[in-house]
């Protein structure tokens, strides 16, 4: 299994460290046709204007939409989960618009706001410690989005189909099965196309 991190900007080190812990292949994507070798991708957070400008400029926008749209598992962490989204509010533009969900930058406050918590996600046995940083949270989800989690009534994790995102940083702890979790969803999807 290679799961894939787009290095143009943030914790790129330590989500490839949370995907090897989970029994996959970490790879740094810093060019589109390192995509065509992945089983799944994973957006990391950072400021989502500056990933957003970065991915046009390397072309990366249509190409990860094409990833997609084959089905590939694709995991937006924080900033990343705002790059998936369909909508951001307050905003005209949109970046990727692969989950049917509508976005809040910033929602939880500033630098100084942020904070840990153990957030309980469908899906996973135990808690899952969750470091939210300047995070975004999901104000709306369309019907083919399911809720996995939620901090204080907000959505704070979600899944549609072959696509998961987070408003926190689970690469920034100990506690490696968020991704594990992802490296299943990739496992389900390479079965899918190839069952030997």
């Amino acid at each position: 299994m290679k799961i894939g991190v787009l290095a143009l900007q943030g914790a790129v080190t330590e989500h490839i460290r949370s995907i090897e812990r989970a029994g996959a292949e970490g790879v740094a994507i810093k060019e589109v046709k390192q995509l065509d070798d992945l089983d799944g991708l994973i957006l990391p957070g950072g400021e989502s204007t500056t990933i957003g400008k970065l991915m046009r400029k390397y072309e990366f926008i249509d190409a990860i939409r094409a990833f997609a749209t084959k089905g590939k598992p694709v995991f937006g962490t924080c900033a990343g989960l705002i790059v998936m989204a369909k909508h951001i509010a307050g905003q005209e533009e949109a970046h990727l618009e692969l989950m049917d969900m509508t976005v809040s930058r910033n929602a939880f406050g500033r630098q100084r706001e942020s904070f840990e918590t153990d957030l309980p996600v469908k899906g996973i046995e135990e808690t899952v410690r969750a470091v939210f940083i300047r995070a975004p949270l999901i104000e709306s989800v369309g019907d083919q989005v399911e809720v996995l989690s939620t901090y204080k009534d907000e959505i704070v994790t979600a899944r549609q189909g072959h696509l998961l995102a987070c408003s926190y940083h689970p690469e920034l702890t100990d506690d490696y099965r968020l991704h594990a979790y992802f490296v299943d969803m990739a496992r389900s999807y390479k079965h899918s196309v190839d069952p030997k």
